[in-house]
């Protein structure tokens, strides 16, 4: 399917410019001001929408207010266009319902990409905003008797169970849906952000705005936003009810917990999967010396068994030869010879133990691995209620 993008810009070289970079990649329309954008937007219904800031009449951020406030266009992604590269105006722009910021000049190929990842992020959270309302109804009429502490009870067990981003993330949603929230969350996890939505897609000024606040306060507010960081986890709420002082204090009450849960879990999942990497480091080390041990030690055998040879047919000679007794030089070479071979088969002896812990080493580095394996599987689990299961105490 094309996609359909419309441009809003006073600017004609500007128009110019969209036009060449996305020649073949979309279909275009241009709105020359502010007016004639909001006319076609509601006319044509476009995929993804381009906003210049500054333009006579109505500015780009007008323009966005009055998108975002129209039920036909308020979920149309916007991208703004602008000049200007500072954080306060990206932070406007996210507050105003924009989904994307870039900065002019841009190039073809950024362009593209930034249209791309709105236009599967459209996609993707319009396939699943169905499942996600009938999914939030029943979480809302199962749990409007439940308390605070019961559903972090809940969480608790459930995280116990999560042994990946994915199945903690559903958990973790599982959890906010009775309480009417947007929330995104950034799992901070191995140093890498992993964005996550209950809608499925994370727009990219979302990703921004949560790793420039990554290491801010614990607690971040602007408009109706508030980010909440935590070492290992940061969560984006877009609907806090900054308005409502109780409930609002509550809500900074209650997130803490779930949030020090999911930053533990988060930690113990990254243990988790160092100890096992270095469990088959390790292993493979010992399974490697094995090995050499075991091709070398039949030429060793051999080596031994025929030094044994041709000291007992030098035995056998002197038997034979009664004067080669009192050869003090050769009797002094067959002592050591002897005291050699003795070497020989204590070291064989030695090797033969050594052998046998490295075997045994092996089979409690394989124990540890197929453990660690388990508890990093979520099929070896069991099954375990949802939220909506939990009962009052």
């Amino acid at each position: 399917m094309t996609k359909l993008v419309l441009a809003i810009d006073d600017d004609k070289y500007v128009h110019h410019v969209i036009e060449e970079s996305l020649a073949g990649f979309c279909k275009l329309i241009h709105a020359k001001s502010g007016e004639e954008g909001l006319r076609q937007a509601f006319k044509y219904n476009p995929d993804i929408i381009l906003l210049d800031i500054e333009m006579p009449g109505k500015t780009g951020y007008e323009v966005c207010r009055e998108l975002k406030a129209n039920e036909q266009t308020k979920d149309t992604p916007v991208m703004f266009l602008s000049g200007k590269s500072e954080l306060a105006e990206r932070v406007k722009g996210y507050n105003l319902g924009a989904s994307d910021y870039i900065v002019k000049p841009f190039n073809a190929e950024e362009l593209m990409a930034r249209i791309r990842v709105l236009y599967q992020y459209r996609q993707h959270s319009i396939k699943l905003k169905n499942d996600v309302e009938r999914a939030q109804i029943t979480a809302e009429i199962a749990m409007t008797d439940s308390g605070d502490m019961g559903r972090i009870m809940r969480y608790v067990g459930q995280s116990y169970h999560a042994h990946d981003v994915h199945s903690l993330s559903a958990y973790f949603f599982e959890f906010f849906r009775p309480l009417q929230l947007d929330v995104v969350v950034a799992f901070w996890y191995q140093e890498i952000g992993v964005f996550c939505s209950d809608e499925g897609g994370v727009c990219p000024l979302e990703q921004e705005l949560l790793e420039k606040h990554r290491h801010a306060n614990r607690f971040v507010d602007f408009s109706s936003r508030t980010i909440i960081n935590y070492p290992k986890v940061s969560i984006l709420i877009k609907n806090m009810p900054l308005d409502d002082v109780a409930l609002y204090g509550r809500y900074k009450d209650l997130f803490p917990h779930i949030l020090e849960v999911t930053n533990a879990k988060i930690q113990d999942m990254e243990v988790n999967e160092k100890a096992l990497a270095q469990a088959h480091s390790v292993g493979n080390a010992f399974a490697e010396l094995s090995t050499k041990m075991y091709d070398n030690s039949d030429a060793r055998e051999l080596a031994v068994t025929k030094f044994a040879a041709q000291l007992a047919e030098v035995r056998k000679t002197i038997e034979q030869k009664p004067e080669l007794k009192y050869n003090q030089e050769l009797v002094f070479h067959i002592e050591q010879l002897e005291q050699t071979q003795t070497e020989f088969s204590a070291l064989n002896n030695d090797l033969s133990f050594i052998k046998y812990q490295l075997n045994h080493i092996i089979e409690s580095r394989n124990e540890l691995v197929a453990s660690l394996s388990r508890i990093a599987n979520s099929e070896y689990t069991e099954e375990i209620t949802s939220q909506t299961d939990i009962e009052l105490f």
